[in-house]
């Protein structure tokens, strides 16, 4: 296993795509805080496979007295990588924390790049659940579903204990959303979405109580859902899949235990029937925040997985983070 301090000064959030011209691109928030003050979504490029990253490109610069941090990201159809993103107002300038007492979740930004994330195009068609009152906030990868839509799951905040998750879905290749189906109602936020061979969508929900992931399923392109049970412990969130070259599931997510900070890891070579024990990749020690993880595969088996820290003992800053490793190895 090789570990790298990939990208240096940034709470991050990692969200990675493998793009057409054979670069994976981080789509991060660019800011040391967790969402404190003022900061963008931006795209951070990888071409030696996960161990060195440049500024690509910046799909949602924030707007004076605001942040954008909050997305969901992935290829359509024809190439282009498209950002969903929202944020908050009343944030303070850099350097000057403030919690979010009174801050409100901003409009979706719809952002698409036709050049592999260098520039961008910017538009509000994000439409809210029926009402239109409820705090919408995008997570994850963006999904090609086999009945030719776009797909991807998006959260809604009714109070600080009642959140429901939604999957969205995109039939012009990404360009406006509106709600498909309801994943959890009431008892789940970051939701990671999977496509599997056969056309089935599995999901990974962040619940709210006691913040373990619960396992859904649709047969219907995202319509209904069922759901199938716990895949981790409390406090042990939020999810990725990741299809792995041979057919198998990898499942990562962030633990946050007393005593164990870190990243998890699960196999399933059933389609999510069934996984292996859980194997931790990375031990982050005392960081107090960290995870996220987000994988993708290379041509040789090797998985480069991100996740973001506030500081480990041997790095204090807050940092994107990046593994390179193999599912197999011990």
């Amino acid at each position: 296993m090789e570990r790298f301090i990939a990208v240096d000064n940034v709470c991050a959030w990692p969200n990675l795509t493998k793009m057409p011209d054979g670069a994976v691109v981080a789509t991060i928030f660019n800011q040391p805080t967790h969402g404190g003050w003022e900061g963008d979504v931006e795209c951070r490029a990888s071409r030696d496979e996960g161990r060195t990253w440049t500024l690509r490109g910046v799909p949602a610069p924030h707007e004076a007295e605001t942040n954008r941090m909050n997305v969901a990201a992935g290829l359509a159809r024809d190439g282009a990588l498209i950002v969903l993103v929202s944020g908050w107002d009343k944030r303070p300038p850099v350097g000057k924390w403030e919690n979010f007492d009174d801050a409100k979740t901003l409009p979706n930004w719809v952002c698409r790049s036709a050049d592999g994330g260098q520039t961008w195009e910017r538009s509000e068609s994000v439409a809210p659940p029926e009402g239109g009152s409820e705090r919408i906030i995008p997570f994850g990868d963006i999904v090609q579903l086999t009945d030719g839509a776009l797909g991807a799951c998006i959260y809604g905040a009714q109070s600080m204990d009642k959140h429901t998750s939604y999957f969205y879905a995109s039939s012009d290749d990404g360009r406006s959303w509106s709600l498909r189906g309801t994943i959890c109602q009431d008892n789940g936020n970051e939701t990671a979405p999977v496509v599997l061979p056969d056309g089935r969508l599995l999901a990974a929900v962040r619940t709210v109580d006691d913040q373990h992931l619960e396992l859904f399923e649709s047969q219907d392109q995202g319509k209904t859902w069922t759901n199938h049970g716990p895949l981790t412990l409390g406090a042990q969130h939020p999810a990725h899949f990741l299809i792995l070259n041979d057919g198998r599931i990898l499942l990562t997510y962030g633990i946050r235990n007393k005593g164990l900070y870190g990243i998890g890891a699960r196999l399933s070579d059933d389609q999510g029937r069934t996984w292996t024990p859980p194997r931790v990749l990375v031990n982050l020690e005392d960081t107090q925040d960290g995870g996220y993880p987000a994988s993708v595969q290379t041509q040789d088996e090797t998985v480069i997985t991100a996740y973001y820290a506030k500081g480990i003992p041997a790095h204090r800053r807050y940092h994107m983070g990046v593994i390179r490793w193999r599912p197999d190895e011990e």
